[in-house]
């Protein structure tokens, strides 16, 4: 095929129905499959040229985008893009614990050295490692080569949760004839965008093995098989007046099925006898459980469920510059950090002039306020860099080599920024007003619910600089409250140096979020020039020594 004078490949069989990607196929594979001398997901081709495919799916077989949607090439896109890896992940990590099974598979595939913390460590310099905590919160890094006791770690940090429905200890309920499943609310969730949804249910649980042993396997049940309705109009006409204000005790409780009439099997009936959890859950859902995971119903002994919405993760608006997607905040920051360590040590060489140590944190339960094992106020990091710290030293560590590690070190706390919203544009300070597509958002706050002073921002903004790499700066309003992020929490831990940034998007917290595609692309290029850099700009400032 001949386009505007450049020869293709024929892009007919790239995607015609939802089995050819059925499984693992990444979403970026899909992309680039037929064009690879286009390199079309990573934009490098310089003419702008408009590509059109029939229908273009997800990794899990889902439609992502319409019929007929146009790929633009374009010398004002990045040669280079981590979009289609990133849509991927997000897809695959519907909870938590997925998130982190996800980065665990990655790090593996690069080559990166599985940990336990049970056991005993041997950290040689230029190694890379890794390891998890409760499955849903993961510390890796990178040692360089020319390692010298009390040298820093340089740092992102991120956080694995997201605002959402967990279903209940005990869920079972019925109303009106139907089978309900009783939830509570994690976070501070916008909970109204969660009607009227196709929701299901994704997170682990623990099974009996036929030795009598135990193990925790992941689910995700990926048809929909939950639904919270809204009420209909004509029942509620306050609602246009007054706003929508369901209670989320009795309002908030999705659906699952008709109540049966008929009895289940005899044998269905002897294996749900059998189940410790026969009076906390529906039989149905146990059963939905048991086939997603294969294995009979009486073995599912324990659950963590949350409920999950089912559409993919997708590219957005007419020019596809947006990423439409749940669990933005703080997915997509996680990913990038993530990919940014991966990318900054794949080559042999890349550490061969590193005296630091490169780290990526992610954090569970950041959404209600990280204090729990697997939080940011658990100390995991600061016990792993302790450990690393003694590995390099061969136990003999000198007088505070540790304590002189964590004053060398940077921590960038990276979570979602606000984003200036068209139809509110009030809500943000007049002289801070993050756009999206505009870089990567440095926050401050007076009273410390950002950790970001004067010298660490400069020195974060120095790297963009270095790299001709876009940033933003955000305030919040005095007369409005303000969030916050691990990184007071970190900074306060042990005394690091922290700056607070984040990707700008909008609709945080909303089942559905939006952000820019061309920002997650800066804040990659971003954390990976910390890595690569960092140590080379904090020799030039010194605060403390003067």
């Amino acid at each position: 095929m001949k386009v505007c004078g450049m020869q293709f490949l024929n892009p007919s069989p790239i995607i015609t129905s939802p089995r050819i990607c059925r499984g693992r196929t990444p979403f970026s594979t899909i992309l680039s499959s037929d064009f690879r001398g286009l390199k079309l997901h990573g934009f490098s081709a310089t003419p702008r040229i408009p590509f059109f495919l029939p229908k273009l799916y997800c990794s899990n077989g889902e439609l992502v985008s319409s019929e007929n949607q146009s790929f633009e090439t374009s010398s004002s896109r990045s040669p280079f893009s981590i979009i289609g890896e990133m849509l991927d992940f997000l897809n695959e990590s519907w909870t938590q614990f997925h998130a982190t099974a996800e980065a665990k598979r990655q790090l593996l595939a690069a080559g990166f050295h599985m940990l336990n913390e049970n056991d005993e460590w041997d950290i040689k310099p230029g190694g890379r490692y890794f390891f998890t905590r409760n499955m849903s919160c993961l510390i890796a890094f990178s040692v360089g080569e020319k390692y010298n006791a009390g040298s820093g770690f340089h740092v992102v940090a991120a956080h694995t949760d997201s605002p959402c429905p967990k279903l209940k200890p005990i869920t079972a309920s019925s109303k009106s004839g139907f089978l309900m499943v009783n939830i509570q609310t994690y976070g501070a969730g916008l909970w109204h965008t969660w009607f009227d949804r196709d929701l299901s249910v994704a997170g682990r649980v623990i099974l009996k093995s036929g030795d009598g042993s135990y193990k925790q396997r992941l689910v995700k049940v990926k048809r929909p098989i939950l639904r919270i309705p809204t009420l209909a109009i004509h029942l509620d006409r306050s609602v246009t007046n007054d706003g929508f204000k369901p209670n989320l005790e009795t309002h908030l409780v999705p659906l699952l099925a008709t109540k049966p009439e008929d009895k289940t099997s005899p044998k269905f009936e002897e294996a749900i006898s059998l189940s410790s959890l026969k009076n906390a859950h529906h039989p149905l859902l146990l059963q939905v459980l048991s086939d997603e995971l294969g294995c009979p119903v009486e073995e599912v002994l324990g659950v963590e469920l949350n409920v999950c919405d089912t559409q993919p993760s997708c590219l957005g608006g007419a020019n596809n510059e947006f990423i439409f997607s749940g669990r933005l905040d703080n997915l997509a920051s996680s990913y990038c950090a993530l990919r940014a360590l991966v990318d900054s040590c794949k080559f042999p060489g890349d550490l061969s002039h590193e005296s630091a140590i490169r780290m990526v944190a992610l954090f569970d339960t950041e959404e209600v306020g990280s204090n729990s094992v697997q939080g940011a106020g658990a100390p995991t990091m600061f016990q792993a860099m302790r450990r690393i710290v003694g590995c390099l030293s061969h136990g003999h560590v000198g007088e505070s080599t540790y304590e002189r590690a964590i004053r060398r070190s940077f921590l960038v706390s990276a979570d979602m920024a606000h984003g200036i919203h068209p139809n509110f544009p009030e809500k943000h300070e007049d002289q801070h007003r993050p756009v999206l597509q505009k870089g990567i958002v440095i926050k401050h706050n007076a009273n410390q619910r950002y950790a970001t002073n004067s010298v660490t921002a400069f020195l974060f903004k120095e790297i963009a600089s270095a790299c001709n790499l876009p940033t933003q700066e955000f305030v919040v309003r005095n007369d409005m409250g303000c969030g916050s992020t691990i990184g007071p929490i970190l900074a306060s831990g042990v005394g690091i140096r922290t700056v607070d940034c984040g990707i700008p998007q909008l609709s945080m917290h909303s089942v559905r979020e939006i952000c820019g595609r061309e920002d997650v692309d800066t804040a990659y290029k971003h954390f990976k020039a910390f890595f690569e850099m960092f140590s080379s700009i904090d020799k030039k400032l010194c605060i403390d020594g003067e």
